[in-house]
């Protein structure tokens, strides 16, 4: 998990919708099955991706403002910005080549 940086509602504009390259944040929570399905998935995307892309999860349970900010209703959510534009997202436990996809548009 050293390349998935854990985001707060303090730190989202800083580490997200300021940063220089693009972000794909993971709205997850601790309880949910179908975003533990997809840890392995993204934990593998963030190594293959390290350098070009900077991967984020935000624990909707704990830091609320920004799942409510950007309409997440179900989790998992993957966001995908680039400065501090919403360029796309998926919901639910996707397949690699489908988050690849979403990645491709940075």
């Amino acid at each position: 998990m050293a390349d998935i940086l854990e985001i707060s509602d303090d730190n989202f504009e800083q580490e997200v919708l300021k940063s220089s390259t693009p972000v794909l944040v993971d709205f997850w929570a601790e309880w949910c099955g179908p975003c533990k399905a997809l840890a392995p998935t993204i934990e593998q995307l963030s190594q293959t991706y390290a350098g070009k892309v900077k991967f984020c999860k935000v624990n909707v349970d704990y830091h609320p403002n920004q799942a409510a900010r950007y309409g997440v209703r179900s989790i998992p959510t993957l966001i995908l910005f680039q400065q501090g534009q919403n360029l796309g997202q998926l919901i639910g436990n996707v397949a690699k080549p489908t988050i690849e996809s979403l990645l491709s548009k940075a």
